[in-house]
């Protein structure tokens, strides 16, 4: 306890510097220093956060002073303490309980059987201390918090979950651990309680599938913690990227009439809205959901009767008016029902008549948009090199672990560049990306590997010090169509497409590196990619990386204003909708280039988590949206 003492006062060499917006210490700036936090012993920091582990270990009380024999006829115990029992002392206070220790008591046995449960009741809790480890979603590393029993009662601290905020002194540990300091806590400031029952975090170890199911609080677990601190990295790292390259950020339209690739799977945007349907429902309605109108009116007319065969018999006022009540009650219901049916028969009559207007007139339709490279290009074409980074939306119904309905996307798009310039700056971004999370997230990546992927930081240098293989979608025809123990044995003709295993078999197990496919036949690709020489292929290309698949699209884009039209009307695309996109070509036409990279499936990259649903705060299932 003295050496715990002495190294409190120590003083600190270096200074903590508090969160500026509010009064606490970041656990960051404490675990996280190359020295373990040995320069901060004696410093007194406040700090909060949320117990992820905890226990309590009781201290042992000294035995009472053993006196001489010569001496215990002669000394004298102090009143009040040693030999007086806590009933004994409360009956010389209050005579009530003297009187009442009299009659329930009898005989002296059972006078000191009431003694010892009295004194039972009394006699305070033994001390204690509780060690927790406190983590505040700063690092992965948590903090060992000591409380001591005379300061906090343990049981209010214990339940994992419970959220605390305690100021102390910091002090090198006493027991060899991961950390070589510890908090012993003088003051606690604030406890915020856990329902543990039903904390779905109790268990030390939840499978990462069961956390999608609390998805408001499994940021708390560890893993959880790591994956969202590396994605906040790679999103700083891809706009340090573009800001070092003197990209400008530019925001793209959410709700477009435009389809980037003229073929995907769109959601469609209405603004009909039901007015009635945009006040709140009363409560009856929403309580009573799926009961028809006639069966509402069947009990109307039931209950009508009751209160009629009561007025006939005379009955008490009381259950008259009762049922006068639940009939009124039943009428109103009722008429709101009824209400309710025919606006939505008249919303129905609306929507029919917007879906048969929207069919004679494409140019009507909105959606959430797939893409935004159209409308970059437009600002490419006045700024010279900008990107944007949104969410994109793909209305496809079948679930993978690869895709979700709404994903980001980090889209580039240049001026005065080629297909070549383009497929180096991908391959520069993704190199890039690679680079800085093991940089900047060093414990966070740490633990990755030691939870998720042990060879994770191993891949990733791998591909920061790697040249990626490019190969034309001929060769890689060429290449796929030799290999013997693919799964499928079909022989891939020209024009057909590369589906997700296809490309996943050239960097997994062929090339076992990230792949670039460039040249692809202009039927696999939209419309707006530029058509090359052999009129055959068009001037795309794909960036498959190990164990994610296609992970960065791009191309050189069509700048050529006739060939453009043909392109469109090849494809029985809607002209009205590209005009804007054709007046590029027709103000000033220059060669340009870009490309989106799925950022949701980059994360999936870095940490090596097989599933995207894993590495998206909010993810959007079909049909689980409820969120």
């Amino acid at each position: 306890m003295d050496s715990g003492k002495a190294m409190a006062s120590t003083p600190a060499t270096t200074q903590l510097t508090p969160f500026k917006y509010s009064n606490r210490v970041l656990l960051k700036t404490i675990l996280e220093r190359s020295d373990g936090g040995l320069e901060l012993i004696g410093q007194r920091v406040l700090i909060g956060g949320w117990v992820k582990s905890s226990k309590e270990v009781m201290k042992q009380t000294p035995p009472p002073p053993h006196l001489p024999a010569a001496d215990h006829e002669t000394a004298r115990e102090p009143e009040g303490k040693s030999g007086v029992s806590c009933v004994e002392i409360l009956q010389s206070r209050i005579p009530f309980l003297r009187t009442i220790v009299k009659v329930l008591g009898g005989s002296s046995s059972s006078s000191n059987t009431l003694r010892e449960r009295l004194d039972a009741v009394f006699k305070p809790a033994p001390p204690s201390t509780a060690f927790l480890k406190v983590s505040d979603g700063s690092c992965p590393a948590t903090l060992q918090v000591i409380v001591e029993s005379s300061i906090v009662p343990p049981c209010q601290l214990l339940h994992t979950g419970t959220c605390i905020t305690v100021e102390g002194v910091l002090q090198q540990s006493l027991v060899q651990s991961k950390h070589v300091v510890e908090l012993r806590v003088e003051k606690v400031l604030h406890i915020g309680t856990v329902d543990y029952s039903k904390y779905p975090l109790s268990k030390k170890r939840v499978p990462i599938e069961k956390l999608r199911e609390c998805f408001h609080i499994r940021a708390r677990t560890t893993t959880v913690g790591s994956v969202m601190r590396i994605r906040s990295a790679l999103t700083f790292g891809a706009h340090t990227f573009c800001h070092n390259h003197g990209f400008i950020s530019v925001q793209v339209p959410i709700i477009t009439t435009t389809d980037c690739n003229g073929f995907s799977e769109k959601y469609k945007v209405t603004g009909l809205f039901d007015k009635a349907g945009q006040t709140e429902e009363p409560k009856a309605i929403a309580e009573i959901e799926g009961v028809s109108l006639e069966a509402i009116k069947a009990a109307a007319k039931e209950k009508s009767s009751l209160v009629e065969e009561l007025k006939r018999t005379d009955s008490n006022k009381e259950a008259l008016a009762a049922a006068v009540q639940d009939l009124r009650k039943t009428n109103e219901l009722a008429s709101q029902l009824e209400a309710r049916e025919k606006s939505k028969l008249k919303t129905s009559q609306k929507l029919d008549n917007v879906k048969s207007s929207e069919g004679s007139s494409s140019s009507s339709q909105t959606f959430l948009t797939v893409s935004g490279r159209l409308h970059l290009e437009s600002y490419a074409c006045s700024l010279g090199n900008v990107y944007s980074f949104g969410p994109r939306f793909r209305a496809d119904k079948g679930e993978s672990p690869k895709h979700v309905p709404e994903m980001l996307m980090f889209e580039i798009e240049m001026a005065f560049s080629q297909l070549e310039d383009v497929m180096n700056c991908a391959d520069d971004f993704f190199k890039f990306l690679c680079k800085w999370v093991l940089e900047n997230c060093p414990e966070d990546m740490k633990f990755v590997t030691e939870r998720i992927d042990r060879n994770r930081i191993d891949r990733l240098q791998s591909v920061i010090s790697s040249s990626f293989e490019r190969i034309s979608y001929a060769e890689a025809l060429n290449v796929l169509n030799k290999v013997t123990d693919k799964k499928v044995e079909t022989k891939l003709q020209w024009g057909a497409a590369l589906t997700e295993e296809d490309l996943s078999h050239l960097s997994d197990e062929i090339y076992k590196k990230p792949v670039i496919v460039y040249n692809y036949p202009k039927e696999a690709k939209p419309f707006y990619v530029r058509l090359n020489d052999d009129g055959k292929t068009v001037a795309a290309f794909d960036m498959v990386v190990p164990k994610i698949g296609k992970l960065i699209s791009g191309s050189q884009n069509e700048e050529r204003t006739r060939i453009l039209s043909t392109r469109i009307e090849d494809l029985g695309l809607p002209r009205e909708q590209y005009e804007w996109y054709l007046d590029l070509r027709r103000h000033g036409t220059v060669k340009h280039s870009g490309f989106s990279l799925e950022f949701d499936l980059m994360v999936l990259f870095a940490t090596g988590l097989t599933d995207v649903r894993d590495a998206i705060p909010f993810p959007r299932s079909y049909g689980k949206a409820n969120y």
